[in-house]
Parts: structure tokens; C-alpha cells; sequence
């Protein structure tokens, strides 16, 4: 589904059962690490682009696409020239 606003986005998510829904803006030419996190994602950049890499697979995402990831999914993440924002839902574990 195409979101045009943020609180549609929140609203889907929540239905979803996501407790927490956020935006998250990132700097330009920030690099992450592979690290985890205690809450699974689901996510849609609105801005920017940024690089996933989960395992050996890198995802190279832009305005529009989303990505998902599990509970303490190892990831890194690679952010470009002009930064990114996405909209980030998290479940967090029972």
C-alpha cells in the first residue's frame, strides 16, 4: 500500500500489531555496523536512500521501498550523500 502521511502509516502499522511507530532522519554518509535490535521493523523511506546489507545481500533502497526485518536480525546499514529518513514500526519480542 502507498501511504500518503505519516499518521497513515501509524495507523496501518498499529492494525498490524507494531507498538511503536517513528521517523527516523538519518546524516549524510552515516555508516552502521552490522548490529542487532530488540524489536522486529517494518519500514518506508521518504527520503534519501540508504544500503541494507542483511548476511550477504545488500538492498540499495530509495524513496518508496520498504524493508522488514526480524527480532535481533544482524544488519548494517549505509546511508547516502544526502542522508535518508524512514518510517519505522517496531514490535517489540513478548
Amino acid at each position: 500500500m502507498t501511504h500518503s502521511s505519516f499518521e497513515e502509516f501509524e495507523a496501518e502499522s498499529k492494525q498490524l500489531g507494531f507498538e511503536e511507530v517513528l521517523s527516523r532522519e538519518w546524516e549524510a554518509n552515516t555508516e552502521l555496523p552490522e548490529h542487532t535490535h530488540p524489536f522486529s521493523v517494518r519500514a518506508l523511506v521518504v527520503r534519501g536512500e540508504l544500503w541494507l546489507t542483511v548476511g550477504d545481500s545488500t538492498q540499495h533502497l530509495c524513496i518508496g521501498d520498504r524493508f522488514e526485518l526480524g527480532y535481533s536480525m544482524p544488519h548494517a546499514e549505509r546511508y547516502g550523500e544526502h542522508g535518508a529518513t524512514y518510517w519505522a514500526a517496531r514490535r517489540h519480542a513478548p
